[in-house]
């Protein structure tokens, strides 16, 4: 597939970064020099609509570190397993305003609006603190792509998409900062750290 060349060089990077052990988290992906200045690799721009209408981009987001996710609600497969782990992400973070999270949609055509918003209704979460977004199909495929996370259309696949189930930390920057796989619930539990020191770090910055 066209993605698995760039996701393999990625994955490897982002193991080799995320086993360091800094108290400061890595910065996770390609960083370059540009005019003698260190820049960070960051998410794409993207703009979608939520289960409620409400535009959302990544200025609305920039006064917020989130954890992405991509799926589609007919998903048969592995979006349960990491829906699991995303509410015990927003149940460990519900009373941090400066966590949110943000569920991408990576089949539109069916994952309207009104179709995510039973979605959201039916997790019974608080919907101003995660965002389940749709938006155009193809620029929600290359969006995952900045991410790290694979997604594209498999008519062989279940449902029609193969996508993996990461998890990503992203910082208020754009940057991404951790990542768990949200098909192992193991790897959870470090991942609720990381979002905690990068809170912390935020709220050390502004005493």
């Amino acid at each position: 597939m066209k993605y698995k060349s760039l996701w393999l060089g990625c994955l490897a990077l982002m193991v080799l970064l995320s086993c360091r052990q800094n108290a400061e988290l890595p910065y996770l992906g390609q960083t370059t020099l540009q005019d003698g200045k260190t820049v960070h690799h960051k998410v794409g721009t993207f703009a979608c609509y939520s289960q409620d209408s409400q535009l959302v981009d990544n200025a609305v987001l920039s006064q917020h570190i989130y954890v992405a996710d991509f799926f589609f609600t007919s998903c048969p497969s592995i979006c349960p397993r990491v829906i699991k782990e995303m509410m015990k992400i927003n149940d460990r973070f519900k009373d941090e305003p400066m966590v949110k999270l943000v569920s991408f949609t990576i089949d539109p055509k069916r994952d309207d609006v009104a179709r995510l918003k039973l979605y959201a209704d039916n997790l019974g979460i608080d919907q101003s603190k995660w965002y389940f977004l749709t938006g155009d199909k193809d620029a929600v495929l290359d969006l995952a792509n900045t991410f790290f996370v694979p997604a594209f259309e498999d008519k062989d696949a279940p449902g029609g998409f193969d996508h993996s189930g990461k998890i990503i930390l992203v910082d208020k920057e754009g940057h991404v900062r951790s990542f768990s796989e949200g098909t192992d619930p193991e790897t959870t539990p470090k991942l609720l750290d990381d979002i905690q020191t990068l809170v912390d770090t935020y709220k050390k910055a502004t005493k």
